[in-house]
């Protein structure tokens, strides 16, 4: 992430990340697009919907949207019927919502022939929000926060890993060899499928109106990092949810495939950081007339450390997402701050006007969407209740004592996120009550699973 001074406020005008529908139109008329995909974001961070026929799309869904199952809200990430929604049940019979467009986030999907993208906001049958969904959740935050004349502006950092296809060992949970087998973070010479991989990514991203900021290869052998310009929260999470679907169709092309695992392996990990800074009438907030941190800024700094640690299944969804919580990982163990410093849980970074917050806990399995919204709440936490936050570090966070660790499991942080109702509160408590439940599905999901380590060390010890 660049720490070059952001813009000042968000627009939400459409933007070159996006067409016009009347482009849409000309377009479709002239038989250039001939598949528009309406998509509506779903728990776990990806696109769900339907390919509609391009004119029938112009002349029966563009102004009226269309109907899905509700339980694109309210499933697992195997889209299994489950017990315990409110919003979608066997009980309920499983109705449907309506997906209305969001023309802002209509664009052209260069790695899909004749095709464009538009995404949808879920609506109830009376056309009011549906408040679980994942952008609706996100913009309830944002609306608290201009209740306080603020407006944020974030970017997000996104790491996965990238391995050959194989069909075969992906069906058995065999594990995948990397595309490239050294750590080549920060280089410029690149394998040869890893460097088309690489080329064509951005191409297309830029072509989809989201040219990146940078792309790099990390720190593990095999692992890709890509940062987008700062800019709207809404706008920075619909680009990432487009990221992924990009990112995966070009590495099909070229018989390859990504994993956003947050620790798809023993020992790796990657992470989605989200980058934040707050303004009010064009004025930076976080950072003072002097460029140091204002006071303000260290009431979220505050809100965070003493709100995240029961928000954690929303940017830590899964039972994998905490393996990647582990010293010396660059992946944070405890609930930290400091200057410039990669071994904590929040990062100031940047200067003068540009000074921000990285906040380093979701991982690449997050849905950004609910990550920034649970950042976001305990923000405006921290700035209700005048928090003082705990000294930086200014050392090894990992080697810090006092400070309250990183829950260890999902279970543990579902206990900590049912505790004295904080979520609810900060939250709503429907959309607590709906992510509680999403938590402890994906807990009975794996339960009694028997993990290949497991197979792998009993199997002739037992």
């Amino acid at each position: 992430m660049s720490t070059s001074t952001p813009a000042t406020t968000p627009s939400h005008e459409p933007s070159p990340t996006t067409i016009r529908a009347d482009r849409l139109r000309q377009l479709i008329e002239t038989g250039r697009i001939g598949t528009v995909l309406l998509a509506v974001p779903d728990l776990q961070g990806r696109l769900k919907g339907k390919a509609h026929d391009a004119p029938h799309y112009l002349e029966h869904i563009a102004g009226n949207g269309a109907e899905a199952c509700a339980y694109v809200l309210a499933t697992d990430v195997d889209m299994r019927p489950v017990d315990g929604y409110d919003l979608a049940s066997w009980d309920t019979g499983y109705g449907d919502l309506r997906l209305m467009p969001d023309p802002n986030t209509l664009r052209i999907l260069p790695w899909t022939p004749r095709t464009a993208l538009m995404l949808a906001d879920a609506v109830d049958t009376g056309g009011q929000p549906v408040e679980v969904a994942p952008r609706q959740v996100l913009r309830q935050q944002l609306a608290e926060l201009a209740q306080l004349g603020m407006t944020a502006k974030a970017g997000l950092e996104a790491e996965f890993f990238l391995y050959p296809h194989d069909p075969a060992r992906i069906a058995d949970g065999r594990p995948l060899a990397p595309v490239s087998p050294d750590n080549l973070d920060y280089a410029l010479d690149y394998p040869a499928p890893l460097a088309h991989y690489l080329r064509t990514l951005p191409e297309h991203l830029r072509a989809a109106g989201m040219p990146v900021e940078a792309v790099k290869t990390e720190g593990a052998p095999g692992q890709v990092e890509v940062t987008f310009p700062y800019g709207d929260p809404l706008q920075a999470c619909d680009n990432h949810l487009v990221f992924k679907h990009g990112a995966r169709a070009v590495a099909h092309e070229q018989g390859l495939v990504p994993t956003f695992m947050a620790a798809p392996a023993t020992g790796l990990a990657s992470g989605l950081h989200i980058h934040l800074s707050l303004w009010s009438q064009d004025k930076p907030v976080l950072a003072d007339s002097t460029g140091a941190l204002s006071p303000a800024a260290l009431q979220v700094i505050a809100g965070l450390l003493d709100a995240l640690p029961q928000l954690a299944p929303l940017y830590a969804p899964t039972c994998n997402s905490y393996r990647r919580y582990r010293p010396a990982s660059f992946a944070p163990t405890h609930f930290t701050w400091g200057h410039d410093n990669r071994t904590c849980a929040v990062r100031v970074t940047g200067h003068g006007r540009g000074r921000h917050l990285e906040i380093r806990l979701p991982g690449a399995d997050a849905n950004p969407y609910l990550a920034l919204a649970a950042v976001l709440a305990a923000t405006l936490h921290g700035i209700r209740q005048a928090l003082t936050p705990p000294p930086p570090i200014t050392g090894n966070a990992y080697q810090a004592t006092g400070h309250a660790p990183i829950p260890a499991s999902l279970e543990q942080a579902l206990t900590a996120y049912t505790k004295d109702h904080l979520a609810a509160h900060l939250l709503t408590p429907p959309v607590a009550r709906h992510y509680q439940n999403g938590a402890q599905v994906e807990l009975d999901a794996l339960r009694y699973a028997v993990p290949d380590t497991e197979r792998r060390r009993g199997f002739t010890r037992a």
